[in-house]
């Protein structure tokens, strides 16, 4: 529960999370950091960035939604892992038609298998994923 002067006892109750806000609570320089953090570590390598130290105070639950916010898509488990730059899944996904969430393509059908999910996740590397040296180059900004 919050208390009067609005500080937040638990995630659940951030107000950011309910109204329905692009990137609550994260600053341009913040969404940059996490950009370079998720081409470097790979989508979804939470233990690495938060053991990173780059986003000091973020929680897994408030990387996983950011990252959804980055790529424009809810389900994210064709990226995991990739090392991928989200802003070229954002820019594919908003040409997408599909239902949407909050500005975020929403799975409308039965859930994917796990193979269809590994299927998916080797195109996305082969269509979108870095190489090792330009993986190697990323410097994430202090």
């Amino acid at each position: 529960a919050a208390t009067a002067s609005n500080e937040v006892l638990h995630c659940n109750d951030s107000k950011s999370l309910w109204n329905y806000t692009l990137s609550p609570g994260w600053t341009d320089k913040e969404v940059e950091v996490f950009r370079c953090a998720l081409m470097k570590f790979g989508m979804g390598s939470w233990t690495q960035i938060v053991e990173s130290r780059c986003l000091p105070g973020k929680t897994v639950a408030q990387l996983n939604n950011q990252m959804q916010r980055m790529i424009g898509q809810q389900s994210t488990g064709e990226f995991m892992k990739c090392h991928i730059d989200p802003a070229d899944i954002f820019a594919y996904n908003k040409k997408r038609r599909g239902k949407r969430k909050n500005g975020c393509l929403v799975n409308t059908g039965d859930n994917p298998t796990k193979e269809e999910v590994r299927r998916k996740r080797q195109e996305n590397k082969e269509k979108y994923g870095l190489t090792k040296e330009q993986i190697a180059a990323i410097v994430i900004p202090a």
